[in-house]
């Protein structure tokens, strides 16, 4: 029997995903025995509702009882759209959040809010005070949308 991993599950979902119109953004096996859980996280532009997450479920769960990527043993399955918690770690995921504030890690270890500009594959528009000034990606080491209660200009 070949242990679970993450790769390997993402490898078998990602088809399934994809046929639904949906980004497979992340996949997370945790717990031991008869405790694990396998967690999926979704997405697409606009966003995901809950019938989406519902049919989500249905199609991976049977495409996991065809396989054998989870071996024997029990485990509950999670899918869930993204969250706003999760770091922005590739270009699509600025997409999707045009126009929120992030909180940035540098590797220069510079920290700061911004607002979200375009975005496009190389790096990301951050409105700084009012200025724009481009990131390239490899220079931003962390970035987290914060929840904005009343939006105010960053």
């Amino acid at each position: 029997m070949t242990t679970p991993t993450p790769d390997r599950i993402s490898s078998l979902l990602e088809p399934v995903t994809a046929s639904l119109g949906l980004d497979l953004d992340e996949v997370e096996l945790l717990g031991k025995a008869e405790r694990r859980r396998l967690l999926v996280a979704v997405d697409r532009d606009g966003g995901v509702d809950i019938d989406t997450i519902a049919q989500a479920t249905r199609a991976i769960s049977a495409v996991l009882d065809e396989s054998d990527v989870m071996g024997d043993g029990r485990y509950t399955l999670e899918v869930a759209s993204r969250g706003v918690d999760r770091p922005l770690a590739v270009p699509r995921h600025w997409r999707r959040n045009a126009g929120r504030v992030v909180a940035v890690d540098l590797t220069d270890g510079e920290r700061f809010e911004a607002r979200i500009g375009d975005s496009d594959d190389e790096g990301v528009e951050l409105v700084i005070k009012g200025e724009s000034t481009r990131f390239p990606y490899d220079e931003i080491v962390k970035a987290v949308v914060q929840i904005e209660l009343n939006r105010k200009d960053v």
